[in-house]
């Protein structure tokens, strides 16, 4: 069935294949976008039918019920990548569907910084607005300089500054206040031409330590090879990469609570937990939590396990369903919880639920 502006309508279409923990059902009905008319008309036929709507991106972040997805998934294909000079910066503005990875990959080709320590994340473009991507002391607050959306509400496309986003740690108006009111379709990030490489990460410096100054290219590939190492870069066949990414957000406390935590796991026998003061307030690392907990990397429930490599990792070992994603994830929430009396948030995207 062909609707207008190229826009095919395909029945029943497995999405675990199109996500990276390769779990969950059908697609009731599957559309892909390559031009903002494209999303405009599949989001005109959902609404007409109606269907409920779910966009797609990279799918790296998603855990897909088993049931699927009742209504349209709509997989977002807009390309392209443009760049021009603006007070001092190179904006970098790409297309909702561009691969994430290979848009940092250009732009430190271009020698230009700021996004280089968010190499190796999966996903595309769109995506990083949505969860305020971040990753080694840098995320995309920092550089966005306008989202471009189409407006579920109005139908007008929007064009949305940093500010009206309403970032925060992983999270912004897109994934909080304003849920599914948008379908993003371009962003436009201000990078430094010739600027120096963020290495204030501990990993980083233990990394470079006695190397000297790094440069863009350097970081980079340091920053692959760091990801690699916690299987948090997407290698085909490694099962210890066939996962989400990192499955739950680091807590964010008051001193106060860090002090209860510190006080709970000294009752237990267990070092004060690791800190990183934000101007939000205290990060505990939820990979230390979870470990401390006793729920180790390579532990394993039938098809899912906690990845050999990071405890923030639940993998699919073969076969899992995405029940067993959930029956894993509520028992790390559980033992987070009876341990150190903090509930540990998901990062991923749950549809069909």
């Amino acid at each position: 069935m062909v609707y207008a502006c190229r826009v095919k309508f395909l029945p029943n279409v497995p999405l675990a294949p199109l996500t990276t923990l390769q779990v969950g059902g059908p697609a009731r009905w599957f559309a892909e976008a390559t031009t903002a008319d494209d999303v405009r008309a599949a989001v005109h036929e959902a609404k007409a039918r109606p269907w409920p709507l779910f966009v797609l991106g990279g799918g790296s972040n998603l855990v897909v019920a088993d049931a699927g997805w009742p209504g349209l998934v709509l997989k977002i294909g807009l390309r392209g990548i443009e760049e021009r000079r603006e007070n001092g910066k190179v904006i970098f503005e790409a297309g909702a569907g561009e691969d994430w990875d290979a848009l940092v990959a250009l732009a430190v080709r271009r020698d230009c910084a700021g996004i280089e320590c968010m190499s190796g994340i999966p996903g595309t473009v769109g995506a990083t607005p949505v969860q305020n991507v971040g990753a080694y002391g840098q995320e995309v607050a920092d550089v966005i300089t306008e989202v471009l959306a189409l407006d579920l509400n109005t139908g007008e496309v929007r064009s949305l500054c940093a500010e009206a986003c309403g970032f925060a740690y992983r999270t912004s108006i897109f994934n909080t206040s304003e849920r599914g009111r948008h379908v993003i379709l371009r962003v436009s990030y201000a990078l430094t031409p010739g600027g120096a490489p963020h290495v204030e990460y501990a990993d980083l410096k233990k990394f470079f330590a006695g190397r000297g100054v790094p440069s863009l290219g350097e970081t980079r590939e340091a920053v692959r090879q760091i990801r690699g190492s916690k299987a948090m870069l997407i290698v085909e066949g490694d099962e210890d990469a066939r996962s989400a990414g990192s499955f739950f957000k680091n807590p964010l406390v008051s001193e106060e609570e860090y002090a209860r935590v510190a006080a709970r796991a000294q009752e237990r026998g267990l070092p004060a937990p690791p800190r990183f003061t934000t101007a939000q307030g205290v990060k505990i690392p939820a990979a230390w939590l979870v470990e401390q907990s006793g729920m180790q990397k390579g532990t394993v429930r039938g098809g899912v396990g906690i990845s050999r490599k990071h405890a923030l990792a639940i993998v699919n070992r073969g076969g899992a369903t995405a029940a067993d994603v959930v029956a894993l994830k509520d028992e790390i929430q559980q033992r987070v919880r009876e341990t150190f009396g903090i509930e540990l948030t998901p990062e991923p995207v749950f549809v069909g639920f």
